[in-house]
């Protein structure tokens, strides 16, 4: 069975929010000496997703 795919519209303000707070939530498992793998992950995407214009 596939996994289903989501599509996240955001402003670039919001994107950089995003981003600064994953890095955070990144830094937090680090401290705690967990895994970040899934939270790299999502910031690599995040950074590499093409804009894309609406309306």
């Amino acid at each position: 069975m596939r996994e289903q795919k989501y599509h996240l519209y955001l402003s670039e303000n919001e994107r950089r929010v995003l981003i600064q707070n994953l890095i955070w939530f990144q830094n937090k498992l680090r401290q705690e000496g967990r895994c970040t793998d899934a939270v790299d992950d999502l910031i690599v995407k995040i950074s590499k997703a093409k804009p894309k214009k609406l309306g």
